[in-house]
C-alpha cells in the first residue's frame, strides 16, 4: 500500500516513510479518550452524580392552594415507600416490608450530627463537599448552628405525609430560616414581614448553599409557593444513582 489509501490525505509516499509514520498514528489515543472526563462532568467532580428533584415529587405537584390531590399524592408516597421503606399507619407495607426508620443512619453536616435515611448520606456529603468548595466569599459565609433529619411525628396537616417521616428531609437553623406559609407562629417571624423581592430575601441561608443542595436532587421548600418553608431541603432525586 503505497498510497495509503486507509489516508488519502498521506499522498503517494515511499513505504520506507509510510510505516513510521502509520506506527506514530497507531499510538495517539483514540477518540473515546475524552469519556473520561465528560464523566467526571457529570459526577460534578464530588463523587455524586448530578441531578434535579423529580417533578411529580415536589409539594407543589400535589397541593394546590392548600387542596391534596389525593390520587398525585399516593403516586408520590408510593415511591418513597418502594425506595426508602413504609411509615406505619398509612397502609402500604406491601410495597416494601421494611421500615423507612430502620433504615436511618448518623450522618454528619457542616460540623453536627444528625440523622438521615442511609441512602441519602452520600448526596448530604456532596453537598458539604460543594459548599466548602464554592461558598467562599463573604456574603456566602454562613453557620449552621441546628440541623434536623428523621422524625417520627408527621408535621403536616390534611393528609400529607411529611419527607422528614422518610429520612429524606433536612432543617436548617429553624429560627433564621422560617416557614412563612406554615401554621402560627411562623408567619410573624420578622423574616416574613412586608414585601420581598424574592424568597431568597426571607432566609439567611445564602444562595450558595441552596444551589448545593438543589444540584445534587434535593429540592428547597421555599420555592414552595404555600408554604415558603425556607429552612427544609427534601432530597427528591433517584437514590439509586446518587453515586456514579
Amino acid at each position: 500500500m503505497t498510497r495509503g489509501s486507509r489516508f488519502p490525505w498521506l499522498g503517494p509516499l515511499p513505504v520506507a516513510l509510510l510505516l513510521p509514520l502509520l506506527a506514530l498514528l497507531a499510538l495517539l489515543p483514540a477518540p473515546s479518550a475524552a469519556a473520561p472526563e465528560k464523566a467526571k462532568d457529570m459526577s460534578g467532580n464530588n463523587g455524586c452524580r448530578l441531578q434535579d428533584a423529580k417533578a411529580f415529587l415536589k409539594r407543589s405537584a400535589f397541593v394546590r392552594r392548600g387542596q391534596l390531590d389525593g390520587k398525585k399524592h399516593l403516586t408520590a408516597l408510593k415511591y418513597r415507600v418502594e425506595r426508602y421503606g413504609h411509615v406505619d399507619g398509612l397502609g402500604l407495607e406491601k410495597l416494601n416490608s421494611e421500615t423507612a426508620i430502620s433504615n436511618a443512619a448518623s450522618a454528619r453536616f457542616m460540623g453536627h450530627s444528625l440523622s438521615v435515611h442511609k441512602k441519602i448520606v452520600p448526596a448530604l456529603r456532596c453537598v458539604e463537599k460543594r459548599i466548602r468548595k464554592t461558598c467562599k466569599k463573604r456574603a456566602e459565609q454562613y453557620t449552621a448552628n441546628a440541623v434536623g433529619g428523621f422524625r417520627t411525628a408527621n408535621s403536616f396537616r390534611g393528609g400529607e405525609v411529611s419527607n422528614h417521616l422518610f429520612g429524606i428531609a433536612v432543617d436548617i437553623d429553624p429560627e433564621k430560616n422560617p416557614c412563612c406559609g406554615c401554621v402560627s407562629p411562623w408567619p410573624e417571624h420578622p423574616a416574613c414581614q412586608g414585601s420581598a423581592a424574592s424568597i431568597f430575601e426571607r432566609t439567611a441561608l445564602p444562595r450558595c448553599w441552596i444551589d448545593a443542595f438543589e444540584r445534587y436532587g434535593f429540592y428547597w421548600l421555599g420555592r414552595d409557593p404555600d408554604l415558603r418553608d425556607t429552612m427544609h431541603f427534601e432530597f427528591l432525586g433517584d437514590p439509586d444513582r446518587i453515586i456514579p
